[in-house]
């Protein structure tokens, strides 16, 4: 793992079998604010009543160290040693001339990945959306697996995408496709998650990995076992899901691998982490192999 910012709340909060390398010189404290609330939520804005028609949260970033994502010179030996390696984070960088340093710096550690070495590249929501291509111009191609959630492929898109309509979302991926020219493209949603390109069906193990973690941590939060991850990739699946999965397949055939997600009814979701903690599990599934 590598940190840009630490300080005793984290080093209390990670795992004692988590090694880190960290780029900071001195500890500091920069909490977000994030607010979780449940379907059904209400909000009174002057006349309006604005309900929530899904669980989700709001994140109010405060994250200055990772805005300029300074790199520490041991990642290239930590890399030495992977056999997967997560790029992620780029996105809070608002300045093009920083960016470009610090991708070539990545590529510079990325030098000493062994041959065969697994990368995925994680997207988010970038603070200046222009930004985004400079990523992609600069690891595309060292990229083995390109991912993102709904709202990210919607905004490469340019335009509201119905998550259930497989025939629709035949060309919404093409188009996808061609704006982010990767190997192999993820898209994570609620309802689903897939991998679209001539290797898709490969992740499918994969893919029931990163759903099954964040339907775990979706209905029990941050506290559970092994043994309630099993118990949870055995529960039902999401039923509008696994009809778009077999609607989009048929469609596609092997360029595509569609895995709905688990159907969770639980009073007071956790809708914090969703997206991390479906990387998270995608790659521990990847790891387990």
């Amino acid at each position: 793992m590598h940190l840009v910012s630490i300080d005793d709340h984290v080093r209390r909060l990670l795992p004692a079998q988590v090694a880190y390398v960290c780029s900071a010189e001195q500890d500091s404290t920069d909490p977000h604010l994030i607010v979780q609330y449940p379907a059904g939520a209400t909000v009174k804005l002057g006349p309006d009543l604005l309900r929530a028609p899904r669980p989700n949260r709001l994140i109010y970033t405060n994250d200055p160290p990772n805005a300029e994502l300074l790199l520490s010179e041991e990642l290239g030996a930590a890399l030495a040693e992977a056999d997967v390696f997560l790029v992620s984070g780029f996105n809070t960088i608002r300045d093009a001339g920083m960016l470009t340093e610090r991708l070539d710096d990545l590529r510079r550690h990325m030098r000493r990945l062994p041959a065969g070495a697994l990368v995925v590249y994680e997207d988010a929501g970038f603070h200046v959306p222009a930004l985004s291509a400079l990523v992609r111009e600069r690891l595309l191609d060292a990229v083995d697996l390109y991912g993102m959630n709904e709202d990210e492929m919607q905004a490469y898109v340019g335009q509201q995408v119905d998550l259930l309509d497989a025939p629709t979302m035949v060309g919404h991926l093409r188009a996808l496709h061609q704006a982010v020219p990767a190997r192999t493209l993820l898209v994570h949603s609620g309802c689903w998650a897939l991998t679209y390109g001539p290797r898709s069906r490969e992740w499918r193990d994969a893919l029931c990995g990163g759903v099954t973690m964040a339907g775990a941590r979706y209905a029990l939060g941050d506290d559970f076992t092994a043994a309630d991850y099993d118990v949870v990739g055995a529960g039902p699946v999401n039923p509008a899901g696994a009809r778009f999965a077999v609607e989009l397949e048929a469609l596609l055939g092997d360029e595509v691998c569609v895995v709905p997600a688990l159907d969770r009814d639980v009073p007071r979701p956790t809708t914090i982490g969703l997206g991390d903690t479906f990387v998270g599990g995608l790659i521990a599934a990847v790891v387990r192999g």
